[in-house]
C-alpha cells in the first residue's frame, strides 16, 4: 500500500536527518534545527493520522504544503553552507520520494471523493 510505504519512507529520513541536525552549531541547531525535526516528526504523525482518517484528502493536501516547507528549510541548510552538497542531495532525493508517494495517494483520494 503507498501509504504505509510513504510512511516508512518519512521514519527513514527521520532516521537520517536528525543525527545531522542535531550536529549543528548551537545558534542553528536551536532555530532551523529544531524547526526542521518537528516538522519531520509533524510529517510522519500527520502521515499516521491520515491513514486511518475516514476523510483524508484534506489531511493529505496539508502534509503536502508541511513537504514542501521542509524541502525549503533543507536548501536554506546547504544555502547556508550547514550540510555538504552530497547531504543535501540525498535528503532531497528522499523529499522527493516521499512527495511523489504523498502526490500519488493525494490523487487516488480525489478519485475517491
Amino acid at each position: 500500500m503507498k501509504e504505509l510505504s510513504v510512511i516508512q519512507k518519512t521514519y527513514d529520513i527521520i532516521k537520517y536527518y536528525v543525527p545531522i541536525i542535531e550536529r549543528l552549531p548551537k545558534i542553528h541547531k536551536f532555530s532551523i534545527g529544531d524547526r526542521i525535526i518537528n516538522q519531520l516528526y509533524d510529517l510522519l504523525e500527520g502521515l499516521i493520522k491520515a491513514k486511518y482518517a475516514n476523510k483524508k484528502l484534506s489531511h493529505l493536501i496539508d502534509l503536502n504544503v508541511q513537504l514542501d516547507i521542509l524541502r525549503h528549510q533543507t536548501r536554506l541548510l546547504l544555502d547556508f553552507h550547514l550540510i555538504d552538497l552530497q547531504r543535501y542531495e540525498y535528503i532531497g532525493k528522499l523529499i522527493d520520494e516521499i512527495g511523489f508517494e504523498l502526490g500519488g495517494w493525494i490523487k487516488n483520494q480525489r478519485q475517491r471523493e
